[in-house]
């Protein structure tokens, strides 16, 4: 992979699967803590949509619908299925990624959120959304299995 996107974000979603099945008790990828707003199942389900959306809508255009709304609600969505939902948002990332160009990266993102940047400020801010919910999943399994 020659793209620096697309090798971080493989890596990141490799963790982000490698931390689902990490989960000793399934059951405990949708349980909350007090003054916890999203269980880790949750968050899985959030990223994958949010991911989708951002890279595979507004770089790949691949017709991804999402539903925001259903990434906070939909809870006990079997492991199995987490995992092939990351492992299709891999594929998406890495086909929208691996041979995106710099006159692409420095093209103006086609939806605003943080302001008008760049596909590569935008890229960058998605990333850290993944690692930023990626360790609270980490925490969550460690407080809730510890």
């Amino acid at each position: 992979m020659d793209n620096i996107f697309a090798a971080l974000f493989e890596l990141q979603l490799t963790k982000l699967k490698d931390e689902v099945n990490s989960f000793k008790d399934e059951a405990n990828l949708w349980k909350k803590l007090d003054g916890i707003s999203n269980a880790a199942g949750t968050l899985v389900n959030h990223l994958t949509g949010s991911l989708n959306f951002s890279v595979g809508v507004n770089i790949a255009h691949n017709g991804y619908v999402r539903n925001r709304d259903a990434e906070f609600t939909d809870t006990g969505i079997p492991r199995e299925k987490l995992i092939s939902g990351i492992d299709s948002l891999i594929i998406v990332v890495r086909a929208a990624l691996e041979n995106i160009s710099e006159e692409e990266l420095e093209k103006q993102y086609p939806m605003e959120h943080q302001g008008i940047h760049n596909t590569r400020f935008y890229l960058t801010y998605f990333y850290g959304h993944l690692t930023y919910h990626l360790g609270q999943i980490n925490y969550l399994r460690r407080i809730l299995e510890a």
